[in-house]
């Protein structure tokens, strides 16, 4: 019941229109304050969110989960290491790959590329190079045939389309009584794809394993094998485990998606940590105005202290009156941010083209970034540590004025009144 009143007269305090309306103005301020920098954290992380979203899965779509090669870029018997790594429950489907450096040819462009030996029908289980095409087949990749899969840009700046006939150059050469020469052989456009990722559309090439073979000279061997799991986040994991498992055998190398692109992911989480700490102090400025907020109404409301202290209001109870006034200006500013930030996150998708069509601009543009759209992945968990922390932020910058209040004399306060 001792909270009753308190409460009661908190509140009251906070509806209350004061005397001095500079006191208002900065409530008013603060809460805005507030509520902006919350939006502002939920918008900003919702963005990062999905940019790593976004850009995991290109980068998916062309690499694999988990990777197995074996030494000297050479793995014999793939066929049984297919099958003993099938009994992985984590394990869905695998692939045999050749993977190698070319040099490739149109007219009089020349372009250095990452040749892969695939198996189409195996590779369309890994990865989704066949969703990805643009034009032609990727199926087309037939044995004997010598056709070959070129990313986008890697057409591009070899000038090549559909059809037309380039010469792939290998840099391991034969010796010849003229010295050593390097292996040529022409292959024919299939297809070409275009996965978003300039990395991958500006310099891989795709080959039927059984050409690339010969071309490379591996013979019955490949470079390893590419695997999809059940669940990528889990790859770590199984890449710890099979690797315990193939240590016996010796000669093997496993290696994840995640190390594939450590560099890139722990660069993406830097960001979002170095943001959310920026962001965070933009809250804590806007909070801390609680602190000027509640001073200047101490101040205001001396006389009234005074009289609840004579009528047996403890140290405390002045105390929790304060707070309750303080805090309510940082719930309402958050609670409003957070709505806020919530609807914004959920249509950044649509409002942020609208923008770009209103004022003719375009914020992300193709030639420059990987997504030219803002993607957004709204995650409960940073919409819940981004409403504590400004609600403690909030809490805390109410108790130097509350406590100062509790510490007023009631003889000194009526003394002039």
């Amino acid at each position: 019941m001792s909270l009753t009143y308190e409460l009661f007269i908190g509140l009251r305090y906070t509806r209350a229109k004061r005397r001095n309306h500079f006191i208002s103005f900065i409530s008013m301020t603060s809460m805005a304050g507030i509520a902006l920098g919350v939006a502002a954290l939920i918008v900003v992380l919702s963005v990062m969110n999905g940019f790593q979203q976004e850009l995991r899965g290109r980068i998916i779509g062309v690499a694999s989960h988990l990777q197995i090669s074996g030494s000297d870029n050479r793995l014999g018997d793939w066929p049984a290491l297919a099958r003993f790594v099938k009994g992985h429950p984590e394990v869905r489907a695998s692939a045999p790959y050749i993977m190698a450096q070319g040099m490739l040819s149109f007219d009089q462009a020349v372009q250095g590329a990452l040749v892969r030996g695939v198996l189409p029908e195996q590779e369309d289980r890994v990865a989704d190079i066949g969703k990805h095409v643009k034009a032609g087949h990727f199926a087309a990749l037939r044995p004997g045939e010598f056709g070959i899969v070129l990313g986008v840009d890697l057409a591009r700046m070899l000038g090549a389309g559909l059809g037309d006939k380039v010469v792939l150059m290998a840099p391991q050469g034969q010796f010849t009584p003229t010295g050593m020469v390097p292996r040529l052989k022409q292959f024919r456009v299939v297809a070409i794809f275009q996965a978003g990722m300039y990395e991958y559309d500006a310099t891989l090439a795709l080959i039927h394993l059984d050409d690339a073979a010969k071309l490379y000279r591996m013979g019955d061997q490949v470079s390893g094998l590419r695997l999809k799991l059940s669940n990528l986040d889990l790859a770590p994991q199984v890449s710890r485990e099979l690797a315990q498992q193939l240590s016996p055998y010796g000669g093997y190398y496993v290696t994840d998606w995640t190390e594939q692109h450590a560099n890139f992911f722990r660069a993406v989480q830097m960001e979002k940590r170095v943001m959310f700490v920026i962001l965070t102090l933009i809250v804590a400025v806007a909070a801390f105005n609680i602190v000027s907020t509640l001073v200047m109404a101490v101040t205001d409301k001396r006389a009234d202290i005074a009289i609840l202290r004579t009528l047996g209001a403890s140290p405390r109870s002045i105390m929790q009156i304060f707070i309750v006034q303080g805090a309510l200006i940082g719930v309402i500013g958050t609670l409003t941010g957070m709505v806020g930030g919530v609807l914004l996150a959920l249509n950044i998708e649509t409002i942020v083209p609208f923008i770009e069509r209103l004022f003719g601009i375009q914020f992300l543009s193709k030639d420059i970034y990987y997504i030219s759209e803002l993607p957004s992945q709204l995650q409960a968990g940073d919409v819940a540590v981004i409403t504590l922390v400004s609600l403690l932020l909030s809490l805390l910058a109410t108790l130097y004025p509350s406590w100062r209040a509790a510490r007023i004399q009631p003889a000194e306060a009526l003394r002039y009144e």
